[in-house]
Order: C-alpha cells, then structure tokens, then sequence
C-alpha cells in the first residue's frame, strides 16, 4: 500500500504508523543538478528501508531473553559435560576495564596445571553481533588448544545472548565491546600459572573485528593474534547488507554512516591497521557470503602493503562451506552430532597454520617453572 501526497514542495508520507513530511524529491536529484520533476515517496519501500537511531526502539521481550538463558543452559551443560576428563572447564566473570560491567567468560586449562606461569593462553572472541562461544562452533578446536598446553579464556562480551537484559542490551559495536575482551588479559593475570607475557588473541566474524580492534591499538597486552574472515569496513558492509543489518548499527552508533563518519571510521578495524606492532595472521575466504571478500580483501591487502613483516595472510579460493555463511565457516567445520571437527583439506589447512603461528609467537611447550635458573 502506498500513502503519499505532494502538498507545496512536500510529501506527507507514513512510515511505521507516524505521518511526517519529506521534502519532495526530484527526478534528477542533486547529483544530477537537479531541476527534475518531483517524485512521490514509496511509503512501502520507506518502511522497509527505514532505520531508527534511538536506543529505545530496539530490545526484546521478557520472553525473549528468557528464552535466550535457556538455551545458554544447554550450551553450558554440553561444554561442562564434554570437558570431563579431558580438560578443566569453569564459568567465571570479572569486570570491563571501560565502565565495570560484569562480563561472564569460559575458562578451558588443562586438567594438570604447571607451574608458576607456566601456561601460554589465548583470549578467543566468538562471532556473531547478538551471538555467544558454543560446541557446535568451537568445542573440538578449544580441545585442541588445551592439548597443546593452552588456556583459553572466552568472554561473553556486551551484546552476548543467554545472559539477561542487562549484557544484551549494553551491546556496542566496535566500541566497548573491544575493552570487554581486552579485559579478559586482566583476568587471565590473576591465574599464577599464566604467563601474562605469553598471551595472544582469536577472534572470528565479529570476533575477528573485536581482535584485530585490539591489536591494532596502543599498549594493547597481546603477543600475537589471529583475524579469521574478519569484519573489516563497516562502510562497506552496510553497503551489502541492507536495513535489517543496519539497525543494529544504528542503535549503539545513533546514525547511519553519513550521519557518523568518524565514528564508523574508528570502529572500522582496517583504518586502524597501520598501528600493528605484534604479528597477526588472517584467513579469509572468496565464497564467504557473511563478511563478503569485497570487504576481507581490504584487510589483507592494507595488512600487505604497510605491515608485511607482522602479517600473515592467506586467501582461501571457494573452501567447501561450513555450517553459515557459506565459506564463511569454512574453518569451522563441526560435527553437529559428535562435536568432532569436520575436516576438509582447506580447514586442515588453516588449523595447521593457525597453530603454527601461535606455537611460534607463545610458545606453549614452555615450561618457565621448571627452567633452570
């Protein structure tokens, strides 16, 4: 249904139950020099592409979040239930160094633990906007890492699901959710068998923007960190992903990306490349159809031309898909009814690489507290 009606140089037009005027548009509009006849509003196509910038109309239902700490419940069962004698598994909180919010982590260790820092560890960052570190994503590859003498820390940062209103909705993208997992280097310190100079960081999706965020600014703590099919360009990636996506920027940003330039700018990983001081590897994808290579190339090329001697990078050409995004989960390949990793040569691959250089940058087969002094 269309409801418009031009009135002296205005359209009256009603988007979501409220009339408002819009200044007529043009035929040739302003980069055409205008002077075109006037065009009369889709109020169809306005409610479809309309995009809020207060906070208020955004959340969710009582029942929603309900549902949400549900489901974390089996999610949480199922790591404490896989984790039994094979590595050490605990939820635990500590605060945000941006505001103190309560952030609630995993914490994977190895069932015997070393000495007095005698553990490299990792700060994984799960994907996903509104998302949460799950088995069907993780679980055999966080195994992995605890094998290889590993201790992996997974916050639950702002926006995370499964833990009420209050995480939900302090959500912020590209903002203080990268204080949320620098944060957890701080908890990590407080472990005596943690060598606090021996940490790195680990992020996919999402993740992979909060990760590359931190490594990319100054007096980060990590030693090494890896960005795998990062978001890159929040530019770019609107630009792809339409209105449903944009929402969600537009509630913890307050505008679109010409409304906020400098803020998208800042929140945008591959602007801030050129401050990489510790090495860092990514892995993308060509078929990825979540964060689209148009927008991973960015990384990898920036990466290239200013940082060749930190980066690692390795573009993957049409992987068989993973489980969402089509390539995008690539090296994520899970085993819905085993949990056991679903390998493919090109998830080999990566994995491979992945370990290679964190062994080389943290060296986990480290003992310090059995060296010699």
């Amino acid at each position: 249904m269309r409801t418009s009606i031009v009135l002296q140089g205005f359209t009256v037009a009603t988007v979501l139950g409220a009339s408002f005027p819009v200044a007529a548009q043009t035929g040739g509009g302003r980069g055409r020099g205008g002077g075109g006849p006037p065009v009369v509003m889709d109020s169809v196509r306005a409610r479809r592409l309309y995009v809020s910038n207060k906070k208020e109309d955004f959340g969710l239902t009582p029942a929603a979040y309900a549902a949400q700490e549900v489901a974390q419940a089996r999610i949480d069962s199922t790591f404490a239930a896989r984790s039994v004698g094979v590595m050490d598994f605990q939820k635990v909180t500590y605060k945000s160094s941006i505001d103190g919010l309560e952030i609630p982590a995993y914490v994977f260790a190895p069932l015997v633990k070393r000495g007095a820092k005698g553990h490299a560890a990792m700060v994984w960052v799960h994907d996903g906007i509104h998302g949460s570190f799950r088995p069907i994503m993780y679980l055999p590859f966080v195994i992995e890492a605890v094998q290889r003498g590993y201790v992996v820390v997974a916050p639950e940062y702002r926006g995370s699901v499964g833990f009420g209103k209050e995480l939900y909705d302090a959500f912020d993208y590209g903002g203080k959710e990268v204080d949320d997992a620098i944060a957890a280097y701080d908890y990590l310190k407080t472990l005596s068998f943690v060598d606090p100079d021996r940490v790195g960081i680990m992020g996919w999706s999402h993740g992979g923007l909060i990760a590359a965020s931190a490594l990319f600014r100054d007096g980060q703590p990590f030693k090494a960190g890896a960005a795998i099919v990062p978001v890159t360009n929040l530019f770019t990636r609107l630009a792809r992903s339409g209105p449903s996506y944009e929402r969600d920027f537009s509630e913890t940003i307050g505008g679109m990306p010409n409304e906020k330039v400098d803020e998208y700018i800042k929140r945008s990983p591959v602007y801030q490349a050129g401050n990489l001081k510790v090495p860092i590897l990514v892995h993308v994808a060509t078929n990825d159809c979540d964060v689209y290579f148009t927008e991973d190339q960015q990384m990898v090329y920036t990466l290239q031309a200013l940082k060749p001697t930190l980066a690692e990078t390795k573009v993957y050409v049409d992987p068989p898909p993973g489980p969402e995004g089509c390539g995008h989960t690539f090296s994520r390949r899970v085993d819905p009814v085993t949990l056991q990793r679903d390998d493919t040569p090109e998830q080999i691959d990566s994995w491979n690489r992945t370990w290679t250089f964190f062994d080389w940058n943290l060296r986990p087969y480290f003992d310090p507290s059995k060296s010699k002094k």
